[in-house]
């Protein structure tokens, strides 16, 4: 079964989905593992540059922090889904749309996609497994869409 024979509640009638996009655990948990690091060290760092006598506490703190965050959040970022089809990319939560002629740009941002629209709204694509991917399918469904454009 390829993604296009899959009948989708948010689709319009003959609208073919060309692709699904969902976020990628390993990317998940690396990405939070980072943000524990660069935390840690930069509390550890300014409590030891106030004279702080427990440096390390801060350190710990930060870290568990960001577990617990990344805890909290992860069932939630978890079901986001992103829906190519051959006219529009459904954003997350499939209450809004970004019609495929309206994107101006798609580029890797710390390894997600940020979508910027030909009127300068922007889209985030979070926790990807491939941006390079992501990137390559929407730039090719949105010149595909402009070449077949009905006039």
């Amino acid at each position: 079964m390829t993604p296009a024979d899959i009948d989708h509640p948010l689709l319009e009638p003959g609208e073919p989905l060309l692709a699904t996009f969902a976020p990628d655990r390993n990317r998940y948990w690396r990405d939070h593992g980072i943000m524990a690091v660069g935390l840690m060290a930069l509390a550890g760092g300014v409590l030891w540059l106030i004279g702080s006598p427990y440096p390390a506490i801060g350190s710990l703190g930060a870290i568990l922090a960001v577990a617990v965050r990344g805890l909290y959040l992860a069932g939630e970022t978890f079901k986001m889904r992103w829906l190519l089809t051959d006219r529009r990319l459904i954003l997350a939560g499939g209450v809004r749309s970004v019609n495929l002629l309206e994107i101006d740009k798609a580029r890797p941002l710390l390894g997600d996609v940020q979508l910027i629209t030909r009127s300068g709204d922007k889209y985030l694509l979070k926790f990807l497994a491939d941006e390079t991917e992501v990137i390559t399918k929407i730039t090719n469904a949105r010149d595909a869409r402009a070449r077949n454009r009905p006039a």
